[in-house]
């Protein structure tokens, strides 16, 4: 995992301009990116993992 770059919960927020309760419902319906709980129960992104998201939405539209 060294050098992969892991974004906040609220990174991810600001970059998708998206409020943290529409995120919650996105992610309800298995939308979201993909988090990873980590032990203190804080949500990381993994920037891969977000990027891939971005790009499964601009093939949506």
């Amino acid at each position: 995992m060294a050098g992969t770059k892991m974004l906040k919960l609220p990174e991810v927020l600001e970059e998708i301009e998206m409020s943290r309760a529409a995120f919650y419902r996105m992610r309800a319906r298995g939308k979201a990116p993909k988090l990873i709980k980590l032990p203190n129960g804080q949500l990381r992104c993994r920037r891969s993992d977000l990027d891939k998201w971005w790009s499964s939405m601009e093939d949506a539209a």
